[in-house]
């Protein structure tokens, strides 16, 4: 018997299978490289633990305003009128229970040029919600706010600033970039205007979101002398989604969202 002629046959077999199995495995690699580039850049930066968008890393002096909805209109108006003024559309950030009290106003947000984002329904503390109650909380904002003013909603706010992975990825699940800020006002602990004016102006880089709320006493008074001020130094008042970058990007550890190198915006 020709044992030797075997053994080669039976080696030769074996490579060949080794092959096949290593040629396999590095296709399925290379086809899922697409789909998990930017979560690997993501995972890295953050060191596993996911944060949101705070403010834009950009060399253009553009920033977004934002302004927060969950009690009261008594300012509402005065503020419309103000960024009507000098001509400035910005984010509005309403609560549901918001919503459910003051449909006219959130019309008039709307009427009035600006982008709604969702800062969910009741109000909760996100981190203490499964899976499902995070859907419900926006998914029935959404509808609210979609039925009022037909807008689709991108933008997802979390109440108390509150938030962890599974926050960021029940809300991306469902088509939301989840938004904090990095320049905080401060209005609602009842600041004067020009305690609010000196903090957001001694702050204020490109690329930022900054925060107030629609019923802050002090707001009107404050943006009155803000948004002029920054028009005049060359900045550009946007929306958040206009601020945002749109090409592929990842977000920082400080949760500045930066365009991946080569990427087109």
């Amino acid at each position: 018997m020709n044992t030797r002629g075997g053994d080669e046959m039976r080696v030769f077999v074996f490579k060949v299978k080794w092959l096949y199995v290593f040629l396999t495995l590095l296709l399925a690699f290379l086809a899922l490289l697409p789909q998990v580039r930017t979560p690997i850049v993501i995972s890295v930066m953050t060191r596993g633990r996911l944060v949101p968008i705070y403010k834009v890393g950009t060399n253009q002096k553009q920033v977004a305003i934002s302004f927060d909805a969950t009690w009261g209109t008594e300012y509402t108006d005065e503020i419309l009128e103000i960024l009507k003024q000098h001509n400035v559309r910005t984010t509005f950030f309403l609560a549901g229970y918001w919503v459910d009290k003051h449909p006219d106003y959130v019309l008039k947000i709307a009427e009035y040029g600006h982008e709604i984002g969702n800062h969910s329904y009741s109000h909760p503390h996100m981190n203490s919600l499964s899976e499902m109650g995070i859907v419900y909380e926006l998914q029935k904002n959404e509808e609210m706010i979609r039925d009022l003013t037909g807008q689709h909603l991108v933008l997802f706010r979390p109440p108390f600033g509150e938030y962890n992975n599974q926050v960021i990825k029940t809300a991306e699940s469902i088509g939301y970039q989840t938004i904090q800020w990095s320049v905080d006002s401060l209005d609602w602990k009842n600041l004067t205007s020009a305690q609010i004016y000196e903090r957001v102006m001694g702050q204020i880089k490109p690329g930022d979101i900054v925060l107030f709320h629609n019923a802050a006493s002090g707001t009107p008074g404050a943006i009155r002398r803000i948004i002029p001020d920054l028009q005049q130094a060359g900045y550009e008042i946007l929306p958040i989604s206009e601020l945002l970058h749109k090409g592929q990007f990842y977000i920082d550890h400080d949760g500045t969202q930066r365009l991946i190198k080569g990427s087109v915006q």
